[in-house]
């Protein structure tokens, strides 16, 4: 199994209201995935972290193997969500992934 796992920080210039908007629509989006990309075992976002966090939400999900993994990069599924609900609103992304 592999792992991948990936820490957002939002821009500065969203508001308290519109940065938990972003996430809900993130985690939403992210997470709708599970039964549409093949592969995926799970698929979890996290947005409430405690206030010594400096990041605004990671994503932690898991696949069947890393052929599964670069299949998930270029699923139309995957890349709609990405184009649209992630990349227009971070600022930094910082991605790791592992064999379990």
């Amino acid at each position: 199994m592999v792992k991948h796992v990936i820490v957002w920080t939002l821009k500065a210039e969203y508001s308290d209201a519109e940065k938990a908007q972003i996430k809900k629509d993130i985690k939403e989006g992210l997470e709708g995935l599970k039964d549409k990309v093949p592969g995926i075992v799970e698929i979890k976002v996290y947005t409430d972290g405690l206030a010594s966090s400096n990041a605004d939400l990671i994503l932690d999900s898991s696949f069947t193997d890393e052929a599964a993994l670069a299949g998930y990069a270029v699923h139309p599924a995957h890349v709609e969500v990405a184009t649209t609900k992630v990349r227009p609103y971070t600022a930094v992304r910082s991605c790791f992934d592992y064999e379990v």
